[in-house]
């Protein structure tokens, strides 16, 4: 009996991921922990490992799928199941294909119960074991991503391919990921071009293969029924849907055609809004095309929940406004903006509108800290780190968190609660050729300064060569950003939401202090406060900064109130 390997849980709101490399192939012996897949999420790519020892039988997924949590992936038994005929090898191909709607005839069988999908045979012309073509399409990229732009075409007319080589680059939301194939051929023809958009779907090549279980495919297979009849059922208990969810799953209604009405959502759309008690024909759809994700069902039960409360609706955005034609005044060029600069521009901007900012600035006099910290430079470089003003700052900051703990918290407005963390973690900002990147550093208070200087040095490294996992950059409950290395003399770094407060640190600079009676050289460094003034009032956020400044001038203070 084959066990089932499904997506574990990757983290908080994180529903599901693009799969952008498999790690095992059909009869690979696997051990319990071995990394089975390459799973990329919003900013990171990480390796799933088995939950299990065993031998695989069946890859249900292809590379470039989207994968949702829950979902099955691989089936392990003891032996692999042959694929011995054309069918089996064609229902094999069915499900890691792109689904299309059911045919009105294929609707008009389903009374009662859901029925099962017709087999669809083998080209005739193309028999199983000799030579044919295959068309591959471009799979689903992730989550409301429903397409990219082609950056590079990796492969040419004529050229020998193999299963999972890379033949293009395309640009999305998340990132320019690079598209595998999932079949060996050589290529017959390109459908494609540099520089043009595709969709989730759209033909990318046609290849000429040979082997058991190749046969002609022109287009996606047809859906499963079972969805669209998941969604009759919707429709016709939608008021008992809100309930009795436990009764909906055991209860069985006939279908028609003029009943059904297909609503663009993928299953585990449909799943979580049956979870939560919500009809998911009642949710509008932001995607393309009236498409309906996770966040319209959750933006969906939160009007519902704040209309029963009587509370308005939050701003959820501006509208904009029409631009002039620019080219009245002189010659222009427009370039697309990036998929990842898109993805930071959304996120700011939810920050900026949801958090009500305000930025304290103060300086603090570095000229003794700028000595020792050169003084001890090389011992730290012995054991792999580098002893920067960040990381000097990065260990006050975390003593200052457990001396203002209303700097180390959210803020849960549904609930009217603050909410206090007893740990420390910190995220550093750092700038790489994709973005901006924060991996967090944990545990803050419990490292010495040459561990937090080693740390800060590796996941720096780690986020420039797009390594950082998704652990790595989760967790945070305050922010440093350091821009000294670039210049400027102050500036005001935007709240990452959900944390309240964020560091920026700009270039020091000499300047004359007057101390006991005359004028001093210092090596002044600016900082920048940024806070949410929902919870953090002005006084508390002068009070916070002051005594960070004074630690960054004499470090002892640590030691004396930390």
């Amino acid at each position: 009996m084959a066990n089932e390997f499904k997506l574990p849980e990757l983290g908080e709101n994180i529903h599901s991921g693009t799969l952008t490399r498999l790690l095992v192939s059909r009869g690979d012996s696997v051990q319990k922990d071995q990394p089975l897949i390459e799973l990329e999420t919003d900013k990171a790519v990480i390796e799933v490992p088995s939950d299990q020892a065993g031998i695989v039988q069946q890859i249900l997924v292809s590379e470039g799928d989207e994968i949702n949590v829950g979902q099955k992936i691989i089936l392990f038994g003891e032996k692999v199941a042959a694929a011995d005929s054309p069918q089996k090898a064609q229902k094999e191909i069915k499900e890691s294909a792109p689904p299309v709607p059911p045919s009105k005839s294929d609707i008009s069988q389903m009374e009662g119960s859901v029925p099962k999908e017709p087999q669809k045979s083998a080209d005739p012309k193309v028999p199983a074991g000799k030579t044919g073509t295959k068309v591959y399409f471009l799979p689903d990229l992730g989550e409301n991503v429903e397409s990219g732009t082609i950056t590079k075409l990796l492969v040419s007319e004529g050229d020998r391919i193999e299963e999972n080589q890379n033949v293009l680059e395309l640009e999305t939301e998340k990132a320019v990921v690079e598209i595998p194939a999932s079949m060996a051929g050589t290529v017959k023809n390109i459908f494609v071009k540099e520089g043009t958009e595709i969709k989730v779907g759209d033909k990318i090549l046609e290849v000429s293969v040979g082997g058991e279980q190749q046969v002609r495919e022109e287009i996606p297979p047809l859906k499963e029924a079972q969805e669209v009849a998941q969604k009759a059922t919707l429709k016709e208990t939608e008021k008992s849907e809100l309930e009795m969810p436990a009764q909906l799953e055991q209860t069985k209604f006939s279908i028609s055609p003029e009943k059904l009405e297909v609503v663009p959502a993928a299953p585990s759309v449909r799943r979580f809004a049956r979870e939560i008690g919500i009809t998911i024909g009642h949710v509008p759809g932001t995607g393309p095309g009236g498409r309906i994700s996770v966040d319209d069902v959750k933006n969906y039960a939160r009007t519902l929940n704040q209309q029963k409360r009587g509370v308005s609706q939050p701003l959820e955005g501006i509208e904009a406004e029409a631009l002039p034609d620019f080219t009245r005044w002189g010659e222009i060029e427009r370039q697309p903006m990036s998929k990842v600069r898109q993805k930071t521009a959304r996120h700011l901007s939810y920050a900026w509108a949801t958090i009500p900012h305000v930025t304290q600035f103060d300086k603090a006099d570095i000229t003794q800290l700028e000595k020792v910290r050169k003084q001890f430079s090389k011992q730290v470089e012995i054991v792999g780190g580098k002893l920067t003003v960040t990381a000097i700052i990065l260990k006050i900051v975390g003593t200052s968190l457990k001396k203002f703990p209303q700097f180390n918290a959210s803020v849960d407005m549904e609930k009217s609660e603050i909410i206090f963390k007893k740990y420390v973690n910190v995220g550093i900002a750092v700038d790489t050729d994709r973005g901006l990147l924060v991996p967090v550093v944990r545990d803050v208070d419990r490292k010495n300064i040459i561990q937090l200087s080693i740390e800060i040095s590796e996941l720096a490294q780690k986020a420039r060569d797009k390594k950082l996992s998704l652990e790595e950059m989760q967790g945070g409950n305050f922010s440093i950003s350091n821009l000294g290395g670039i210049g400027g003399t102050a500036f005001t770094p935007v709240v990452n939401s959900p944390e309240v407060a964020i560091l920026g640190i700009s270039r020091g600079e000499m300047q004359q202090i007057y101390k006991d009676g005359e004028f001093v050289s210092c090596l002044m460094l600016p900082l920048s406060l940024s806070y949410d003034h929902r919870i953090i009032d002005g006084a508390d956020a002068a009070r916070f900064l002051r005594w960070v400044a004074e630690a960054i001038e004499n470090p002892f203070k640590i030691l004396l109130e930390g």
